[in-house]
């Protein structure tokens, strides 16, 4: 069973990625990279699968479900 790639919601456009947070050190992570963020409003990492996900942009809008209107 696998889980789901970490996704974190970020305010730039241009973020970089090495692996590191949540308990795992930089030097067990892996070589820093720089991601750019496209109209897309996401972008994944190549060596972690972590997901860049960019605040009020069309990728996190999709994320959340949409509001239940009562008529």
């Amino acid at each position: 069973m696998t889980s789901e790639p970490e996704t974190i919601e970020v305010r730039m456009q241009r973020v970089s990625c090495d692996g590191s947070g949540h308990g795992i050190p930089a030097a067990l992570g892996h070589p820093k990279v720089w991601l750019e963020i496209d109209e897309s409003g996401y972008v994944d990492c190549g060596y972690c699968d972590r997901r860049f996900v960019l605040v009020g942009g069309p990728a996190q809008s999709a994320a959340k479900p949409a509001a239940i209107t009562k008529k």
